[in-house]
């Protein structure tokens, strides 16, 4: 084909070459009388070969701004009436063909890459030098607590420290990022690297957050300690307690003074392994076996539940926003220790007096389902909230101190959170959120 083209071209070509040369030469003869013949001939050859041209130029210019439009829909006939081929409309079809499946296999190559992206688990901005998010990636999104990002600017909802610290971020830079949303405090640790792209320096920011990173190193630090804890005081209490059960069976036990002594001692080894056996369900959690359930007569069950543990409590129980239809899919008999451990924790913080116990449940985007329980009773101070989840921890006399760090744990192994949301208003209720994902 294309050898067809440079033929007729020079054939067109030859021909005003041609009668230019003729012209020449009548010219120089001096032969008058067919000289302006000649020229005629000659003027009219270059009119046609540039007739054609600006065609041609006009289809290769129509051609280019349809591919820059993205029309996909672009065909030039490639036949006359009379049958013969136009070899110019079908070697512009050839290359808009061409052009055009290069760009889908460009957007189809650029569209696995940003799925690839999706599944990362560190989150990734790329912005342009004036601040526009020229890519970004699900996880991003998620720990910047967006649903739009086109720009910079847009951080300064969730942070006016962040917009600084990313405007002003070079490449090579590791910096650190700090902020308080409704779910807590915030810790992101970024990396930045640039690259140059169009005669223009891009950003390529890389998010991690640390908060996360810091709860599964205490966490897995706690279970590791308490196994050790478990382990030797097991050890020292079982000898113990099967001796003074072996000691009770033998005659001289028969005095009233030592029998009382070997059963106190009994009854306190007993308790001891009670205590130390609670603990171990810290780091002997079964695994979860999710399923779909209903949110509201789940939180419906836990309410009663609650009231029949403590009848003589004066609180009352609302539940707020929390649709029929709205479904979990989670394990219902391990939530159901989370919730009825913090229902325990709004009572006894009310105590005596009466108050207001609220569960709120919906579905904030769209990979997680929030849970919200709040009480009207005693603020937790700035100091018990960095503590109340580490275990062995309690402020009551009674306490145990597992209730809230086995519910962090087991919101861990099911894929959510458990947090204790921070008051930015005088007259905020002390509210624990409890994330769930949509799917495990």
């Amino acid at each position: 084909m294309m050898k067809q083209l440079l033929d007729t071209f020079w054939m067109r070509l030859g021909i005003v070459l041609m009668l230019t040369a003729t012209c020449t030469g009548l010219a120089i003869v001096r032969n008058w009388l067919w000289f302006p013949v000649g020229i005629v001939c000659l003027l009219v050859a270059i009119w046609h070969f540039y007739r054609i041209y600006m065609h041609n130029t006009r289809k290769i210019t129509f051609l280019l701004d349809a591919i820059e439009n993205d029309d996909p829909a672009i065909h030039f006939y490639e036949k006359v009436k009379d049958g013969e081929s136009l070899q110019v409309n079908v070697m512009l079809n050839r290359i808009a063909k061409i052009l055009y499946n290069v760009k889908i296999e460009t957007a189809q190559r650029e569209k696995y890459y940003e799925l690839i992206l999706d599944f990362v688990e560190t989150g990734i901005v790329v912005l342009n030098g004036k601040g526009a998010v020229i890519q970004k990636n699900r996880k991003a999104m998620e720990l910047l607590r967006l649903d739009v990002f086109t720009h910079i600017r847009q951080l300064s909802t969730v942070s006016e420290g962040l917009v600084d610290m990313l405007e002003k971020a070079s490449p090579g830079d590791k910096l650190q990022a700090n902020y308080s949303t409704e779910r807590g405090t915030v810790s992101l640790s970024l990396r930045v690297s640039g690259i140059h792209i169009k005669d223009e320096e891009w950003r390529i920011i890389a998010l991690n957050d640390i908060n996360n990173e810091l709860d599964e190193r205490e966490i897995d630090s706690w279970i590791r300690l308490t196994r050790v804890l478990t382990h030797e005081i097991m050890n020292s209490i079982s000898p113990i307690t099967s001796l003074s059960e072996t000691l009770l069976t033998l005659p001289a036990a028969h005095d009233e003074e030592m029998r009382q002594g070997l059963e106190t001692i009994r009854t306190t080894g007993k308790g001891l392994t009670n205590f130390v056996m609670s603990y171990r369900r810290l780091t002997r959690l079964p695994s979860p076996e999710p399923s779909l359930f209903y949110i509201y007569p789940f939180l419906q069950r836990m309410i009663q539940l609650a009231l029949h543990q403590y009848p003589e409590a004066k609180v009352s129980f609302d539940m707020h926003q929390v649709s029929d239809d709205l479904i979990l899919y989670a394990d219902e008999s391990l939530l159901s220790q989370v919730v009825t451990n913090l229902l325990k924790n709004a009572i006894q913080a009310i105590g005596n007096k009466e108050g207001h116990i609220q569960l709120t449940a919906f579905r904030k985007d769209t990979k997680n389902i929030h849970l919200e329980i709040s009480n009207d009773g005693p603020r937790i101070s700035s100091e018990m909230a960095k503590q109340i989840f580490i275990p062995f921890f309690t402020t009551r006399e009674n306490g145990s101190g597992i209730g809230l760090s086995l519910s962090k744990q087991i919101m861990r192994i099911s894929g959510g959170t458990l947090s204790l949301r921070p008051y930015t208003k005088p007259d905020d209720w002390t509210t624990f959120v409890i994330t769930i994902p949509l799917t495990v």
